[in-house]
């Protein structure tokens, strides 16, 4: 197919891109590079640099790609900036997703891929959680994203656009190419590896008196690779609705460093933070309805095999990108 991906210069869109080519689909990435990197494109996509706030801008590349699907990663993704900073989070999340939407319908574009997040549901009710759950996100970023999903919703009932929206939990892990390169880093696990890299003398803990086994929170962590293979299953015909993506397994923040100072052979040093405002205790991911209905199945469930790939990826490239 020929698939447009917003936001393909960035962690998940890119490689979500690399592994779009692999599987012999046709790539247009869109980006405005404020958080992407140009270098993290794969090579064999087409690159279009994005101006959104243009009028036209989005129409003129989705009428010169000619897509049969949109990925559409493009995103402001930072919770804490949302609560500082809302404008920017309903402006770029909703805004100019709006206008996507709009253009998608004028150029016929059949399917809809939207990268979507678990911070719509907020703190659950339980755990594992399914898609079912209710929907009370606690910071803009999340309800940013749960007014898209709502707009998907409406374009599907009314102008009958096929789409499928992915819950995200934690992504993690690298290819041999690309990997994560945040120009603000929020993420465990890049953090952690820091340390190991000589360019932090510790990592942080937030909170050790959760009610876990440990003390600090538990998170569900899915591989890369195994998220992007769910977005290729997506863009089979008939492919429709809401899935979350994930695990099912949790792992501490004391289990990822462990795991983090196993991988890389180095002790990893933590101090101790009190708790941040807003974070569950747990969060951990039922993808039963993804492994059901898109017959998505993880190869690299693991931990290890997670940071193992990560491990490698920032010792090729201790400083990330170069841009």
């Amino acid at each position: 197919m020929k698939v447009f991906v917003t936001g393909g210069a960035g962690y998940i869109g890119s490689i979500c891109t690399e592994q779009l080519l692999n599987a012999g689909h046709q790539v247009t990435v869109y980006d405005n590079l404020t958080e992407g990197h140009r270098s993290a494109v794969d090579a064999r996509a087409h690159f279009v640099l994005g101006r959104p706030e243009e009028e036209g801008n989005i129409l003129n590349a989705l009428k010169e790609a000619r897509p049969e699907a949109i990925l559409h990663f493009a995103a402001s993704a930072l919770v804490g900036e949302s609560m500082t900073n809302p404008g920017k989070y309903f402006h770029n999340n909703v805004a100019n997703g709006l206008k996507l939407l709009e253009v998608a319908r004028a150029a016929a574009v059949r399917k809809f891929v939207f990268s979507s997040t678990c911070a719509t549901y907020g703190p659950p009710d339980r755990v594992p959680m399914t898609e079912d759950l209710p929907q009370r996100p606690i910071n803009p970023y999340g309800e940013s994203k749960l007014m898209f999903e709502r707009m998907l919703n409406w374009y599907h009932e009314i102008h009958g656009l096929e789409f499928v929206a992915f819950r995200y939990f934690n992504a993690a892990g690298a290819t041999e190419k690309f990997g994560e390169h945040h120009r603000i880093e929020t993420h465990l696990i890049p953090n952690v590896l820091r340390v190991p890299l000589g360019q932090a003398p510790h990592c942080e803990i937030y909170g050790t008196d959760y009610p876990t086994p440990d003390g600090t929170c538990i998170r569900d962590y899915i591989h890369i690779v195994d998220l992007a293979e769910a977005h290729i299953l997506a863009l089979a015909p008939g492919k429709q609705g809401f899935y979350n993506l994930g695990n099912g397994d949790g792992y501490s923040v004391r289990e990822v460093i462990g795991m983090c100072e196993k991988v890389t052979g180095k002790p990893i040093p933590a101090l101790e933070r009190p708790r941040r405002p807003g974070d569950p205790p747990k969060l951990v991911a039922s993808a039963q309805k993804a492994i059901r209905e898109l017959g998505w199945k993880p190869k690299f469930p693991k931990l290890e095999d997670i940071v193992a790939t990560a491990w490698a990826w920032h010792k090729k490239h201790p400083r990330g990108y170069s841009d």
